[in-house]
């Protein structure tokens, strides 16, 4: 059976994981979704400042990945200037799929946009996978959106964690996918695995995959009729190239991208996917036809008229993270956080502090306005994840972490 997962951020989602729990009914609704808990999503600026007593500018929000310095000055322009938004948007996104292709290199009718990369992940399991009888590889400590929307679609979730490895600073990474086990997976018939699904780097360790383990895993998901998706949402930070031109090589590989972090979109939800020609058939019949606003994709295609301004905010965040991780490994801090070592925009911390990981998240919330990620599950329970902000967040941040470790 598919997993569930507690969801406690916010009373409507700890309501509705409350009745998740319990035998929940309706005449309506699918017998699978009957005790399906819902998405943890992160709380918006507004919510946090009414819950905390805090002017939205008090609080330091590093608990999401997101990019602190915000799109290119030319998104804003654009969007005083919009034209038409009283018409229905262009349901192919050509002019940004254009720019898109040109940038990584593939054909335009392999590009497809979506309202952030989680409409195209819930699009792929929708157009491969069938329900109540195909299973998905998922790889936790990862992106939750992988195994949630198999479940609401009905599918089964093959889980199979990735293997601690401890950072002695040689920058090894915090969780690896086992990469044999993943290709036994596919390779046994009686498991229905149809989806494998990979990040590089991955959430919330910043763990890389390497070519070979990739090309591995294609090719036991090849011989197997099975899709490997790899999600590549940080791999602007990453230093290495975009592996979106291997989907023109390898038919069963669809690279995830997302205007969210290297453009700094979260709010617009742009994402896009590469895919190769036998899926995007299929993906461009069942996608939604008007899925980007007209807003969304004047944002992305104005962010990408800007690369300068782009790279300059890679390249602070890049540096503060290195700042950041360095401090963190020093005292006062050493002794009580383990930080390892990211290819993205954030740093995953082990707590050593007998106080734990949520009462640290907490304290660093309640009494300093200060928001860093804690996870509710076995894997993560004793680590925070740490988003990379600008020099004045990670001041702030390191001011309240003293103060909590101290209390």
């Amino acid at each position: 059976m598919p997993t569930t997962r507690t969801c406690s951020t916010s009373a409507a989602s700890a309501s509705a994981a409350a009745s998740a729990s319990s035998s929940s009914s309706s005449p309506y609704v699918r017998t699978h979704l009957l005790n399906q808990a819902p998405y943890t999503p992160i709380e918006p600026f507004d919510v946090l400042s009414a819950k905390l007593g805090r002017e939205p500018k008090d609080i330091v929000k590093l608990d999401a990945n997101e990019n602190p310095y915000g799109p290119p000055p030319e998104v804003s322009e654009a969007l005083s200037k919009l034209s038409f938004p009283e018409i229905y948007p262009d349901p192919e996104c050509r002019r940004l799929r254009a720019l898109l292709a040109e940038e990584a290199g593939v054909p335009p009718y392999n590009v497809l946009v979506g309202c952030g990369a989680d409409e195209l992940i819930d699009l792929l399991i929708r157009v491969v996978m069938e329900p109540g009888k195909d299973t998905l590889v998922d790889c936790p400590p990862t992106f939750g959106m992988y195994s949630f929307d198999a479940e609401v679609h009905g599918c089964g979730v093959h889980t199979l964690p990735r293997t601690p490895v401890d950072d002695d600073g040689t920058g090894l990474p915090s969780f690896a996918v086992d990469v044999d086990a993943v290709n036994a997976l596919l390779d046994d018939a009686s498991k229905n695995i149809k989806m494998v699904f990979l990040a590089c780097p991955n959430n919330p360790d910043g763990a890389m995959l390497s070519d070979g383990d990739l090309l591995s895993v294609l090719a036991a998901a090849r011989r197997n009729n099975a899709v490997v998706v790899l999600d590549e949402a940080y791999i602007e930070f990453a230093g290495i190239p975009t592996r979106a031109p291997w989907c023109l090589e390898h038919d069963n590989l669809c690279v995830l991208r997302t205007f969210s972090k290297r453009a700094g979109l979260a709010g617009m939800r742009v994402g896009y996917g590469i895919f190769p020609d036998n899926l995007a058939e299929f993906l461009w019949r069942c996608k939604q036809p008007y899925n980007v606003s007209v807003a969304s994709e004047t944002a992305a295609v104005a962010a990408l008229s800007n690369p300068e301004y782009l790279e300059d905010v890679k390249q602070k965040l890049l540096s503060e993270k290195s700042r950041m991780y360095e401090l963190l490994r020093d005292e006062p801090f050493a002794s009580s956080l383990q930080p390892h070592s990211s290819a993205a925009n954030f740093i995953l911390c082990k707590v050593l502090s007998p106080m734990g990981g949520k009462a640290i998240k907490d304290q660093l919330m309640t009494e300093h306005g200060i928001m860093v990620r804690h996870y509710s599950t076995k894997l993560l329970d004793n680590y925070i994840r740490i988003s990379v902000g600008t020099p004045q967040h990670t001041d702030r941040l390191l001011d309240g972490l003293r103060a909590v470790l101290s209390s």
